[in-house]
């Protein structure tokens, strides 16, 4: 399984578009906050509260690490879309590999990729607060940052791997790829602050696993911005911010708390990758 690891991530790197389409999610979020919302949700707070640009920055950096597990653990499954289509596949189950070594070798090497270019998203984090003279992550903000993005990326990897193995033709893949990459923004609250949406689309994102994962981050990254924001503002308003921000999620009366958000991103990874398991073995009948 290992090897077979290998020889995927080799393949996915190897493939510089790949790459590169695999970051289209974060390009589009990272040019969309640039050109267009950035000024819109500074100038929304500037008059309200203190330090308005430094905290909608973390809020958008945030929402950066959130996307990057979801489109690269996607580009990373394109070796199994790529192996069906070349009938590779089929040379793999007539050899003594066993099928769940295969699947292993699959799943594994895009949860590495997905670890790996998300470390980059947050170097590339680290160096933008670094420009703007913000103050970087503390060892301990570091390593909290550090297993979100493991969490997450296992939950991204979990549900990109039941998209993918739903898809026979790399044509269905490409487009698939482009529309997850496209909505990704929406569903977890990053192009548009989740109180600015109607009630059911609310429903849709605090219930959607990766929303959480964003949520983690923006708790991270925004609590010192927050803390200097709203030093001596009514704790409501704050209150209000976390929620209107997605910073925290209130479902039927219940706010999540950092726990029950890794619990439940946790226990979405175990049921995807069940069900993609099930998916597959079936079609390999």
């Amino acid at each position: 399984m290992i090897s077979f690891t290998k020889r995927n991530l080799k393949i996915y790197f190897r493939d510089k578009s790949s790459v590169f389409f695999s970051l289209l999610a974060v390009l589009i979020v990272l040019g969309l906050y640039v050109f267009f919302l950035g000024d819109q949700l500074v100038n929304s707070f500037k008059d309200e509260v203190a330090g308005a640009q430094k905290l909608m920055d973390s809020w958008i950096m945030a929402g950066i690490l959130a996307v990057t597990p979801v489109s690269t653990t996607l580009g990373s499954f394109g070796a199994i879309v790529n192996d069906k289509t070349k009938k590779i596949y089929k040379d793999f189950r007539c050899s003594p590999i066993k099928s769940r070594s295969i699947a292993g070798g699959y799943i594994l090497s895009s949860f590495c990729v997905g670890v790996i270019m998300s470390l980059f998203a947050l170097a590339l984090v680290e160096v933008y607060f670094a420009v703007k003279g913000y103050a970087l992550l503390s060892m301990l903000q570091f390593l909290q940052v550090l297993g979100v993005i493991l969490i997450s990326v296992l939950v991204s990897s979990a549900m990109m791997y039941l998209v993918v193995c739903l898809f026979t033709s790399q044509n269905a893949f490409a487009t698939a790829s482009t529309i997850i990459g496209t909505l990704i923004g929406f569903v977890t609250g990053i192009y548009l602050p989740i109180g600015s949406t109607d009630q059911s689309i609310q429903y849709v994102i605090e219930f959607f696993p990766i929303s959480h994962a964003a949520s983690l981050f923006r708790k991270l990254l925004m609590a010192e911005p927050m803390k200097e924001s709203f030093d001596g503002v009514p704790e409501k308003f704050l209150d209000d911010f976390k929620l209107d921000m997605g910073v925290e999620f209130k479902v039927f009366d219940h706010t999540f708390t950092t726990l029950e958000s890794i619990c439940y991103m946790l226990l979405a990874a175990i049921i995807f990758y069940m069900i993609g398991i099930l998916v597959t073995k079936k079609k390999n009948k």
